[in-house]
């Protein structure tokens, strides 16, 4: 059975003639003919009744003529979703991402994505920046978001800096302040988080540089753990900066600044794949992370 068959069958239900359906689908009156013939024959029945001038619909006709239009309505379904999906309005955009830009940054992206593409399904897979990587290899997502990793199969991009802030409770002694000294940090107890994570390293990389060794009270698996010890004044942390936004906003943490300390900072780029084709959801969500970083992201 051809979907040819179908529509020279629907149309000439709508129209009660074989010439109307026709000239409507553009056919000689002979091939529409054969079409629903042929139909005929498949389905073991006569569909219409040949009256001279027009035809109508036998009772198998009539009752054939729902499933053949439901059938109609889903392929033009199914056309459609693929228009959506050349144009970004529908189909699946798939991310990985290191848990911080997860959790901090790519809610913010995605509402205006979101607001702009409903039709799009959105999968969002968490690891830290080798895992995503990998997920990237390995087609399990399409873009990916970590610290940069350089492969010769995916384009690498940094989107913007991450800055590590040391951060109090509001009844902490800096929090008046504002600033400490660097021998001051080593009466206090120092909240670290995430092991696997690069933070890890760049924090103890930090003191040893300052040549200070910290009071390790607390390892947490979480940024946002992490944030409620420290607003319990169970200790200080340094977290990132687009972590601890709001609750600094709040008063319930407040950002200290430590003398004689370079601002310790790391790039966040967008990972994907090189010379394979972009879905319409994709090539959108590229387009507009270019637009709101103010970047070029190339095909």
């Amino acid at each position: 059975m051809e979907l040819a068959q179908l529509d020279a069958f629907i149309t000439a239900a709508d129209c009660g003639s074989f010439s109307r359906a026709a000239e409507m689908l553009n056919v000689a009156q002979p091939s529409l003919s054969n079409r629903i013939q042929s139909l005929e024959r498949e389905v073991g029945q006569a569909l219409f009744e040949r009256m001279g001038r027009g035809v109508k619909l036998t009772d198998a006709g009539r009752a054939f003529l729902p499933y053949a239009q439901r059938i109609n309505r889903t392929l033009q379904d199914g056309l459609l979703v693929l228009d959506g999906t050349r144009e970004g309005t529908a189909g699946r955009l798939s991310i990985g991402t290191a848990p911080a830009v997860g959790t901090y940054v790519l809610p913010r992206v995605l509402k205006v994505f979101c607001d702009n593409r409903g039709g799009v399904d959105v999968l969002v897979r968490t690891g830290h920046s080798d895992e995503v990587l990998q997920m990237v290899l390995d087609d399990d997502v399409q873009v990916g978001f970590s610290r940069p990793i350089n492969h010769p199969d995916v384009r690498t991009i940094v989107l913007y800096q991450d800055e590590l802030v040391l951060v109090v409770s509001s009844d902490h002694r800096y929090a008046k302040r504002g600033t400490v000294k660097v021998e001051e940090l080593a009466d206090d107890s120092l909240i670290l988080f995430d092991r696997d994570s690069g933070y890890y390293g760049m924090i103890l990389s930090l003191f040893r540089d300052l040549g200070v060794v910290p009071h390790q009270q607390m390892h947490l698996d979480s940024i946002e753990a992490t944030k409620k010890m420290v607003e319990q004044n169970l200790g200080i942390a340094l977290l990132p900066e687009v972590a601890v936004e709001r609750e600094i906003r709040l008063g319930t943490l407040h950002k200290v600044h430590i003398q004689s300390a370079e601002p310790v900072k790391r790039d966040i780029a967008v990972m994907y794949r090189r010379n394979k084709p972009q879905s319409g959801p994709m090539a959108a969500f590229l387009e507009l992370l270019g637009e709101m970083y103010g970047q070029r992201l190339p095909k």
